[in-house]
């Protein structure tokens, strides 16, 4: 029988857990003798969390595009109930927030998840402000949140890319953040329009669908 060493070990841990998954050392038999192997299994908590987002995902993914077509539709001007479409999509993201940070208790801390949840919710409420004031304070307010969802949403996908399908969701926050960025400048122009930020919800939902359909594997492991 092989008996591993020090070294072999910390390298067993190190790997297994860089890798999101949990390193077992098997002992397999081999005539008379035993050879010590090694096999993962999924770390605890990550195919239950990776299912509950996927579910996530696919929901926010369907709600951003049915918004999306739907503002369009009405948005020409900043009528009551514009306004009103623009204040649900942050709430909307609030309750999102709030199933994540649930989901994903059990594979680290959503102390992120929940500064998104009062982001979410001043951007609420200030868009229902600016609403009064006009379309260039709707944009600030927009703009301004977009830019600080997105480099949460950045930051959580970075933490938590070895369980997969995170990369379109860095993506996606970094564009959140550019986004965000030109919206606060478009404020300024002679003729502001709400067009770019309607248009911003369909990138987001793409990057959802992807990272939904990429976290499958994950969800599926033992």
């Amino acid at each position: 029988m092989r008996v591993t060493t020090l070294a072999e070990r910390q390298n067993v841990r190190s790997t297994g857990w860089c890798s999101g998954r949990v390193p077992l050392l098997v002992a397999v038999p081999l005539g008379n003798t035993e050879r010590m192997t090694m096999t993962t299994v999924a770390a605890p908590g990550i195919p239950t969390t990776a299912a509950a987002l996927r579910r996530l995902y696919f929901v926010r993914f369907a709600f951003a595009i049915v918004w999306a077509g739907v503002t369009f539709a009405i948005a020409g001007d900043l009528n009551p109930l514009a306004r009103t479409l623009f204040v649900i999509y942050p709430l909307f993201d609030v309750a999102a927030a709030v199933i994540d940070a649930r989901a994903s208790r059990a594979t680290g801390s959503p102390t992120l998840l929940y500064v998104n949840i009062a982001v979410s919710l001043l951007a609420a409420i200030g868009l229902a402000v600016a609403g009064t004031s006009g379309i260039p304070a709707m944009l600030q307010v927009w703009g301004a949140w977009a830019i600080v969802a997105g480099l949460v949403q950045l930051i959580v996908g970075v933490t938590r890319r070895t369980m997969g399908g995170q990369w379109p969701m860095i993506i996606s926050g970094g564009l959140s953040v550019l986004a965000g960025g030109s919206f606060v400048a478009a404020a300024a122009a002679d003729n502001p329009a709400l067009t770019n930020a309607i248009g911003y919800a369909i990138p987001g939902a793409i990057f959802f669908l992807i990272s939904a359909v990429r976290l499958g594997r994950a969800a599926k492991a033992d």
